[in-house]
């Protein structure tokens, strides 16, 4: 099939509203944020060296953190101020989404508006001061009359590039919570979902260069003195940021369920959408979320359902180090989460855990069927795992266990290291038990006889505020104890199958079909 005849094109189009409303909103709040900062800082410090050289230090350090790290790291810093103003102010405010994606960005935007502004008012020519001085002007009239228009070809290029850097940046907001165009790219790696990934990256790129252009003629018309020039420019970044109010104005869903960042939270995530759904419930998704980001964002009643695992919740949230029975580790993790308030609604029904997987035919050839046995192999072989993995607590407890060194280690997207285990690029990988590429690459899961990995059951967390919410019980009770191992992994083999079937609502509605019948 053609690819621009791809029926994804229509989905993709589906989301545009929500995904580029969201985008814009986050991208100009957080420009304003910056330029309301960073204008005013740059004029303090034009004639000050010591001021000058410590705002553009700070700046330039900033732009050295990787974006999604900054974003990932103004949640935390949120989350912790949030609770600090509920017990001195007695009142809260979301660290979800919206507001650490407009801070982060905002200073990601500040240098190139500090340091044009700055050498802008400083490439005025000295006698143009002394002439506007001698004329009676007083230091504040001599900055608006001549400076600051004199500056502002080489202010505008600074607002125009952090107005570019913003919006290109803000794609990476998703994890955090913040819905954007990064949707469209987060969600098509991890499902293969290549039409989503270029409709997102063309859609970033067409918004930076509109709103580049804007700003240009918003330029040119104070340059040239043309009201109708800039108030043109100034009429077409205001009517896009009305236009993408339009959506948020139709109302919110009643119920936001989350997932995390790969293809089987996105089936489920869609599973449970559309349970809700049959209900006559409405309810929306928020995908992409990291680890922690999503469990914080359940007890703070940012979303109201999601599906987590059981070892991700005992070992990283709990920071429990002894393994469990499994029966016995679910009782005492729902006794935890009740103390937050988090309701485990029950299984459903399958694992997934981690696991170290190889390629079974040269498992085979090398007498490897457990953990246990390929540790006197691993010197000599490399691993490869998720971006997380290696930073686990159960990889401490795997090499604690085992006495585990390998040769190499190496990270990539999960999908790609079932292909590079397969193809001999990596040895070994930290895979997931119910992902069907374990069985499409012909790969085999070693058996862990120490128990090193504790149970991985998918369990059903509800948020705190919907505790007593018996709609949702009953429309989510369905599901529990009803998706087994064999058709997880069939969901999520065909997740991963990069055609118009292999959309998370698609797969969904198979994985339903599969449960109900009887």
């Amino acid at each position: 099939m053609n690819l621009f005849s791809d029926p994804r094109w229509g989905e993709a189009l589906a989301h545009l509203p929500d995904y580029l409303g969201s985008h814009v909103r986050v991208s100009v709040a957080a420009l304003a944020l910056g330029l309301a900062v960073s204008l005013p800082l740059a004029i303090a410090a034009r004639n000050r060296p010591l001021m000058r050289g410590a705002l553009l230090g700070l700046a330039s350090i900033v732009q050295t953190v990787p974006g999604l790290a900054l974003l990932a790291l103004f949640y935390p810093l949120l989350l912790a101020l949030s609770s600090v103003s509920l017990q001195w102010f007695g009142f809260s405010f979301s660290a979800f989404g919206f507001l650490p994606a407009v801070l982060a960005l905002a200073l990601y935007s500040m240098l190139p508006v500090l340091r044009n502004t700055i050498t802008g008012l400083n490439g005025v020519e000295p006698s143009i001061l002394e002439a506007a001085q001698g004329v009676g002007m007083t230091e504040l009239q001599s900055l608006v009359s001549v400076e600051l228009p004199l500056a502002l070809p080489v202010m505008m290029a600074g607002i125009r590039t952090a107005a570019v850097w913003v919006i290109g940046t803000a794609t990476l907001s998703t994890p955090i919570g913040q819905t954007s165009l990064g949707n469209y790219i987060f969600a098509g790696l991890q499902t293969q979902n290549w039409v989503f990934v270029l409709f997102g990256c063309f859609a970033a790129a067409l918004l930076a260069l509109a709103v580049d252009q804007l700003l240009a003629l918003i330029e040119i018309g104070i340059r040239a003195r043309s009201r109708v020039r800039a108030g043109l420019g100034g009429l077409g970044i205001a009517a896009l940021v009305a236009a993408t109010l339009v959506p948020s104005m139709a109302g919110t869903a009643a119920y936001i369920v989350g997932a995390k960042t790969f293809a089987e939270q996105y089936v489920l995530s869609a599973l449970i959408a559309q349970r809700l759904a049959h209900a006559g419930l409405s309810a929306t998704t928020r995908e992409g979320l990291g680890s922690n980001v999503i469990y914080q964002a359940l007890v703070n009643g940012d979303i109201d359902v999601y599906v987590d695992y059981s070892g991700t919740l005992w070992v990283n949230q709990f920071h429990i180090g002894e393994t469990r029975p499994r029966e016995q580790l679910l009782a005492e993790l729902k006794t935890m989460l009740a103390r937050q308030g988090v309701t485990l609604l029950g299984e459903l029904g399958f694992e997934n855990a981690y696991a170290l997987v190889m390629p079974r035919k040269r498992a085979e050839a090398l007498h490897i069927r457990t953990i246990a046995d390929l540790a006197s192999q691993a010197p000599t072989m490399s691993i490869a795992a998720d971006y997380e993995f290696f930073s686990r607590p159960e990889w401490q407890s795997l090499r604690q266990a085992y006495g585990l060194k390998f040769r190499a280690q190496r990270q990539m997207q999960p999908d790609f290291m079932y292909a590079a285990a397969a193809s001999g690029e990596v040895d070994v990988i930290a895979g997931y038990t119910s992902d069907g590429l374990i069985a499409k690459y012909d790969l085999v899961a070693l058996t862990d006889p120490r128990q090193a990995i504790p149970p991985y059951d998918a369990i059903v967390l509800i948020a705190p505020k919907r505790a007593g919410d018996q709609a949702l019980r009953s429309a989510l009770q369905p599901l529990l104890g009803r998706i087994d191992i064999a058709d997880m992994r069939e969901a999520n083999l065909r997740a991963a199958g990069g055609d118009e079937a292999s959309s998370p609502a698609t797969v969904a509605r198979w994985l339903w079909d599969k449960i109900a019948k009887p």
